[in-house]
């Protein structure tokens, strides 16, 4: 895991958190971020609308550099992630229209990035061992699950008027922003391990030598 990946996995829940908190807070009057979407700091009209356009393209750019340097995991995983940063850059440059309206492409948009982002960890399982836990079967099949239920949760408020659909979103966005700094993390702490393990295997095979 080269250090850049560690920066851009943790730059992301950073700036998606961070983005729609001052963009909440710039909004005329109270913005209600229960129910109110991320999208709607983004949509044309929205107050200091490019915070959060801003904060969409950095967040889309940290999945790509964080998929293209996370390689202990498989590549089908790493590509399902890097798909859910372009896919969260679409977003932004897809923005809603003003006045509460709707945009086919910009749905499609965050539809992708949220079924990508929810279920990479699936096709992510560790390429070389030491495996830490979060690549191996059970860390990704429980990852997987809780934000796949998140998902759903989401889905359901979406489509239901008056619900919290903007704290559903919030939840489901931020755990999809803090597994792959999980997964990094992990990965990280792994190295150390096995590096010290091989050097003590080559202090026992020089010492049998002599």
């Amino acid at each position: 895991m080269p250090w850049w990946g560690v920066v851009s996995s943790a730059a992301a829940p950073v700036l998606l958190i961070g983005g729609w908190t001052v963009a909440a807070a710039l909004q005329p009057g109270s913005f209600d971020q229960v129910t109110g979407t991320i999208s709607a700091l983004a949509a044309h009209g929205a107050a200091d609308r490019w915070v959060m356009t801003l904060a969409f393209l950095g967040e889309g750019a940290c999945y790509v550099v964080t998929g293209l340097a996370l390689r202990p995991a498989a590549l089908p995983g790493r590509i399902l992630l890097m798909t859910g940063g372009v896919a969260v850059a679409l977003v932004a440059a897809n923005p809603l229209p003003g006045g509460g309206g709707g945009s086919a492409r910009h749905t499609a948009a965050a539809a992708i990035s949220f079924i990508t982002l929810a279920t990479w960890p699936v096709a992510s399982s560790g390429r070389t061992p030491p495996v830490p836990w979060v690549l191996r079967r059970w860390g990704r099949a429980g990852s997987a699950a809780v934000l796949l239920a998140l998902l759903v949760w989401f889905g359901v408020e979406l489509n239901s008027a008056g619900g919290p659909v903007g704290l559903a979103e919030r939840v489901l966005a931020g755990a999809e922003a803090l597994w792959p700094l999980a997964v990094v993390l992990a990965c990280r702490r792994a190295r150390p391990a096995s590096s010290s393990r091989a050097g003590t295997r080559l202090r026992l095979d020089h010492d049998g030598e002599v």
